[in-house]
């Protein structure tokens, strides 16, 4: 994954108006523990209007579906809910030829309230003026419970770590 293409998803994001969480390792790695990680998982709104501007603004990039469907579907949520009950899916994965070392993976359901943990959410500057909202250590400690990956595992020790490091910093 670079961070150039990183840093353009999301400022085609913003500009679009998009409201997304970022998630998965890029989050773990923003909270701080620095591991390597091949997608950039984001948490997209999902209202109709939202999901399509997010995907218009990554289509502009050059993304599309790993999947044989058109991206503007990821909109529809009777699509998603097929996807998830036909084909178990729980990311649209998206692909471009322009940033081959990065990969888009955008959760088909919203795994937590969005509005509350969008309001609640850590923010980051990635770069001088560019601020960036992450999911909580506590909300990514959640999600990654239900995955259950040996990585997840890995990742809600390190959270774990950082929620008291951040717990014992703010009683000092």
């Amino acid at each position: 994954m670079r961070l150039d293409s990183i840093l353009t998803i999301l400022r085609a994001l913003d500009e679009a108006g998009v409201r997304y969480l970022i998630a998965g390792g890029v989050a773990v790695n923003l909270h701080g523990y620095t591991r390597l990680t091949q997608d950039l998982d984001l948490v997209v709104e999902l209202s109709p209007r939202n999901a399509m501007a997010a995907v218009q603004a990554l289509a502009r990039l050059g993304y599309h579906p790993q999947v044989p469907v058109e991206i503007t579907e990821f909109a529809d949520p009777a699509r998603r809910k097929e996807w998830m009950t036909h084909k178990h899916m729980q990311v649209f994965s998206l692909i471009s030829e322009a940033h081959p070392d990065t990969t888009v993976d955008l959760f088909v359901t919203e795994p937590f309230s969005f509005d509350e943990e969008y309001d609640r959410a850590d923010r980051y500057e990635l770069v001088a003026g560019s601020e960036v909202r992450t999911v909580r250590p506590e909300t990514l400690i959640a999600m990654k419970r239900v995955a259950g990956r040996d990585r997840d595992r890995d990742d809600i020790q390190h959270l774990e770590w950082i929620i008291e490091e951040r717990r014992d910093s703010s009683n000092d």
